[in-house]
């Protein structure tokens, strides 16, 4: 059952993976772009290609390699966000450009720096190609890792970058010092945020609280480890966005995002209210207790319409 893998990306997330493979018995050839060279080369032979690169890094490699990948390959997205320009999420783009790959999302509560350590985690494996993410749940799980199976990869991948924005908000929470009822509020509120962009865009409600929803989401707005967390976390202490983002180590994922997701309401006529006022504090047209104070003063409405909002019915 040895693979090799074509591993794109060997960031934090990329090492890891790369570290977890090769664990499994899996022969890993990578590439990145600091290290240079054509993409291309590490697909020689290789039976799976897996993308860890960021998510700004996608819309120039995707169609770089779209007439390379060869017809059939299983291709594994770990990438999170959304392309501010296209809107695409990474798998979007994948299938945009190499459409014939058959495109799987690997995500959720997987904290690199603990992967590494050797503790113990749970992820997703989506597709709609059912039997593909079946066969690969069993080549790819390892002693530290177990893998679930869905057949939702929109919702999957929209609740993975969804979280990175409620993440940073949660920081900021915590930076402000709000204590644990305002965080658990906001990371309550904001699940629901998450499910209203789900639904409109074609994600399947029940994702939302599985591993890469809400178990990603629990998992990151907690944790130091986490870039997005330590972003919100430097906001809510005084500093600006590009100071904020200097004190972590690798992109901030959730700013993007967060630019992506107001842009996709807009266009679709849903709220995004949290989303719009961290888009606020990215922008510095505001402080982060004056975003306390515009979410505190929505207007008032029955919580049975969050279930409305998100999916399900009052049943």
């Amino acid at each position: 059952m040895a693979r090799t893998v074509a591993l794109l990306g060997l960031g934090l997330w990329g090492q890891c993976l790369a570290q977890l493979f090769r664990s499994a018995g899996h022969q890993v050839q990578g590439w990145s772009r600091r290290s240079g060279g054509d993409p291309g080369d590490c697909l020689a032979g290789a039976d799976l290609l897996v993308s860890a690169v960021s998510m700004a890094a996608l819309p120039d490699l995707a169609p770089r390699l779209g007439p390379v990948i060869p017809p059939g390959l299983p291709l594994v997205s770990c990438s999170k966000g959304i392309a501010v320009d296209t809107l695409l999420t990474p798998l979007g783009l994948w299938d945009q450009f190499c459409p014939q790959a058959r495109g799987l999302v690997l995500s959720g509560p997987n904290l690199s720096a603990e992967l590494r350590q050797g503790l113990p985690a749970a992820t997703v494996l989506s597709s709609h190609h059912t039997a593909l993410a079946m066969e690969l749940q069993h080549v790819l799980r390892c002693p530290q890792l177990r893998i679930y199976c869905n057949d939702d990869p929109r919702g999957t991948e929209l609740a993975g970058a969804l979280k990175n924005t409620m993440v940073i908000a949660a920081g900021v929470s915590d930076g402000l010092g709000l204590g644990s009822n305002a965080k658990a509020s906001l990371l309550c509120r904001g699940l629901n945020e998450m499910g209203v962009v789900l639904s409109a865009l074609g994600g399947q409600p029940r994702t939302l609280y599985g591993l890469t929803g809400l178990g990603d989401l629990l998992a990151t707005a907690n944790s130091p480890l986490s870039r997005n967390y330590r972003f919100g976390l430097e906001l809510g202490r005084g500093k600006t966005p590009a100071a904020a983002e200097a004190c972590c180590e690798g992109t901030v994922e959730g700013i993007p995002t967060t630019h992506a997701v107001v842009a996709l309401a807009e266009r679709h006529g849903f709220a995004v209210p949290i989303a719009q006022q961290v888009l606020h504090l990215l922008e510095q047209r505001t402080t982060p207790r004056e975003c306390v104070v515009a979410l505190m003063e929505r207007h008032l409405r029955p919580e049975a319409q969050v279930a409305m909002e998100v999916g399900f019915s009052r049943q």
